[in-house]
């Protein structure tokens, strides 16, 4: 069996969609954040952490989204979101998955909350400080698409294009979204197109960024 601890909209959205798409039976186990579900000591035995996502498999529990999205399509090869191993295409694959949660995830953390970084009087220039560096990140990928693309490996999609759409998502009420750069707005267009993600907004009951 197969239960994936979430909140809409946040890093369990990646995840989620995967589940979806692969077509993988699993059990969604909402938590109540607001409420400070995911700080409870049941739901800390299994992610210390307390952040969603968990995906427990067989009672074995797994979290980190990218670590997640990796095991997955591995765990489902047909599917053919992920290169083979020991290919250079491979170890792409792995540069920008890791990328995106070393460099633009931690990024957005700085965005939404700014107050982690710096002090009342800092706060401003520290939401500037990171949004200067998403819109930089933003800026390379967009070339690198308009050389390589249109996905991130090329011709073909991969489970890194599904972080990669879920976190422009959370730039949608930024200044500048990632959807002004017109590669990266061509890419979302074209993995919002996928069934599977119709699917996950009527199950989350998200409206924004149709």
């Amino acid at each position: 069996m197969i239960e994936l601890y979430y909140a809409p909209g946040t890093a369990s959205l990646v995840v989620h969609w995967l589940l979806l798409d692969l077509g993988v039976p699993h059990q969604l186990r909402r938590l109540d954040l607001d409420a400070r579900e995911h700080k409870q000591a049941a739901y800390l035995a299994l992610n210390p952490a307390g952040v969603v996502p968990t995906l427990v498999i067989d009672g074995e529990a797994i979290f980190e989204s990218a670590a997640i999205v990796l095991h997955l399509a591995d765990r489902y090869p047909e599917a053919q979101l992920a290169p083979p191993p020991g290919s250079l295409e491979r170890a792409r694959y792995y540069q920008w998955i890791v990328h995106l949660a070393n460099q633009l995830m931690p990024a957005f953390r700085r965005w939404f909350y700014p107050q982690e970084a710096a002090d009342e009087s800092a706060i401003d220039a520290a939401r500037d400080a990171a949004r200067d560096a998403i819109e930089a990140i933003w800026e390379r990928i967009d070339a690198h698409l308009a050389k390589q693309g249109p996905y991130l490996l090329g011709s073909q999609p991969s489970a890194a294009d599904f972080l990669l759409t879920m976190l422009m998502r959370w730039s949608r009420n930024m200044p500048r979204p990632a959807t002004d750069w017109a590669h990266l707005g061509e890419l979302a267009l074209t993995m919002k197109a996928r069934p599977s993600f119709t699917r996950l907004y009527e199950i989350e009951g998200l409206t924004e960024w149709r």
